[in-house]
């Protein structure tokens, strides 16, 4: 089984207003509310893309219900720990004028430290996991210890782990040795304390991680691509140009599109070309509507990918 963990779940409240104006009143369109959450997003496209998973993390009050809710209508497997606090909702303002999007992320409810036991112990008593995918920000109370943690009792139970966060969260988990990371340039930089430029300069700082023993490092690049680099084969993969309605959840769909092609036996190669795939489907839908089957079929003859 593939297992995600979201530890700063969220509902995405999705808006869509023409021409948004300052310090004036201005009419929604259309409201739509999302699951959200970047493990949640993963566990999104892996249902999608016919692939069983299961969704853990936290949810509480009456978002927290919603966002249950909307996953079990989606047909996606969850088990999250009841918390005290409310799950945090995050506004998407889509100005249908100028096409930009503004996204205002909350913080998320205080984790008392019980209920991050809860977790802990959900995560220990898990039956032979396959995956184990750890992403997103850090909730109020959370120590960034919480990623090695998570990272270290996931491997003993023999599972490959997957981490795709930021800042302290990262250099933590990164201290347990996960099976693959999944920073983009922005996140790899700060990792390394260093503004990185062109393909080498991301290519020898992933080099250097996967020389300290993680198998894989897949660098997301926007528009330019994704680039995998493991201590044997880099390669890198570009998308196919389309008009982009949407960038909330492309990483994590990337993230499932790779899953999707390690589950089915595939080369690196090809499971990196089912990430950007599965990543550019998402920026193709708009809200956070996510990787659909459909759109992924049809972009995957077009991805392209080189060995450098």
């Amino acid at each position: 089984m593939i297992y995600t963990v979201t530890l700063n779940t969220a509902l995405d409240r999705t808006l869509w207003i023409k021409n948004i104006h300052g310090d004036d009143c201005n009419r929604i369109e259309e409201e739509k509310r999302f699951a959200g959450g970047k493990g949640v997003d993963i566990s999104k496209v892996l249902t999608n893309l016919g692939i069983a998973s299961k969704a853990l993390g936290f949810v509480g009050g009456f978002a927290g219900d919603e966002l249950e809710g909307l996953l079990i209508n989606e047909g996606v497997p969850c088990d999250f720990i009841r918390i005290s606090g409310d799950t945090r909702t995050n506004i998407i303002l889509n100005d249908l004028t100028t096409g930009e999007q503004t996204i205002f992320n909350a913080r998320g409810p205080q984790i008392k430290p019980y209920e991050l036991m809860q977790l802990i112990h959900k995560i220990e008593a898990l039956e032979r996991p396959e995956i184990v995918s750890i992403s997103g920000s850090l909730p109020p109370g959370v120590n960034p210890e919480i990623y090695r943690k998570i990272v270290e009792i996931a491997k003993s139970k023999g599972a490959k782990t997957i981490i795709d966060t930021d800042g302290e969260a990262l250099k933590a988990g990164l201290q347990a040795v996960p099976y693959l990371i999944k920073p983009n340039i922005h996140e790899l930089s700060r990792l390394v304390d260093k503004d990185l430029k062109g393909i080498e300069e991301i290519s020898e700082a992933a080099a250097a991680i996967v020389k300290d023993g993680v198998a894989i490092v897949l660098v997301s690049m926007g528009a330019d691509g994704i680039l995998l680099v493991s201590e044997k084969e880099n390669y890198l993969a570009t998308p196919p140009k389309i008009e982009v309605k949407n960038t909330i959840g492309a990483g994590d769909s990337a993230i499932a599109g790779f899953i999707y092609g390690l589950t089915r036996g595939e080369s690196l190669q090809e499971s990196l070309r089912c990430a950007v795939a599965a990543g550019t489907a998402t920026t193709s839908r708009p809200g956070t509507a996510l990787c659909q089957k459909d759109d992924f079929a049809k972009l995957l003859p077009l991805v392209t990918s080189k060995l450098i």
